[in-house]
């Protein structure tokens, strides 16, 4: 029987994610099937059934108001309509919160769950992963007193229900690994290891990255402004812990 055992959960290791993987995709393209009205179904506008049809009208939809939403006619229109949402009693509470939330989840340029980090929860001495959301702001920020963080704590195994908390700058321990490779750890509840990497010096290795990146820039344009060929670059560590690039100066002949 010890045999038939091991043939068996051998299986389940190779089904299992290809089930869960099929289940997923079918329900992401039921749910965009359903945004399509009926009256632009395939069997409405042709008479008989196209497989995919709704879904690739669906993503081209979002294209076209993507492209249209880049110029300058359709941000004036994309403004006033939301003027006029904003002026509906029901509909403005609803919109404007999911707008805000979703500016800040999809934005490019957001800093929402950029930073995996280790914080001690739901007492001193525990320890869990956790996502850095940014800096308290506003009344909050007024009530406290010192370098605070927001953070958000997942649950285990389902990563889209957990808990908000502010905590202490001190008391957060930034993580060198990507999002992604924690939220697997956390979904597998510790089976999944991400590989392993030095710890970050501050909870801000995002803004630590872009002035390295400005750092790099302004070194290259006074290069070029000078019309000097470029000395191999040396790096120091600043006090903040943000390696920037030393240009060597030259004598002038």
């Amino acid at each position: 029987m010890r045999f038939l055992k091991k043939y068996f959960v051998t299986g389940l290791l190779i089904w299992v994610p290809v089930v869960i993987t099929i289940w997923v995709l079918g329900l992401m393209v039921n749910t965009l099937e359903s945004v399509v009205p009926t009256f632009l179904s395939p069997t409405a506008l042709f008479g008989f059934d196209i497989p995919g049809f709704r879904v690739a009208l669906v993503l081209a939809v979002l294209l076209a108001t993507g492209m249209f939403a880049a110029n300058f006619l359709g941000r004036g229109i994309l403004k006033y309509s939301e003027k006029v949402l904003g002026r509906i009693p029901l509909v403005r509470s609803i919109y404007q919160s999911v707008k805000q939330v979703s500016d800040t989840l999809l934005a490019p340029n957001g800093q929402a769950f950029r930073q995996a980090v280790l914080v001690q929860y739901p007492r001193a001495g525990c320890y869990t992963v956790a996502l850095l959301t940014g800096a308290p702001s506003g009344e909050v920020a007024d009530h406290l007193q010192g370098d605070y963080v927001s953070v958000y704590v997942p649950t285990t195994p389902n990563p889209t229900s957990g808990f908000f908390l502010i905590m202490s700058r001190s008391e957060v321990e930034p993580l060198n690994m990507s999002v992604d490779a924690a939220l697997k750890y956390i979904v597998s509840m510790g089976v999944v290891v991400p590989p392993a990497g030095p710890i970050l010096n501050a909870v801000d290795a995002a803004a630590q990255g872009v002035a390295v990146q400005v750092a790099a820039a302004q070194a290259q344009l006074n290069s070029v402004k000078s019309g000097s060929q470029t000395a191999p670059t040396q790096t120091t560590l600043s006090s903040e812990g943000v390696t920037t690039p030393v240009t060597p100066s030259r004598s002038s002949d």
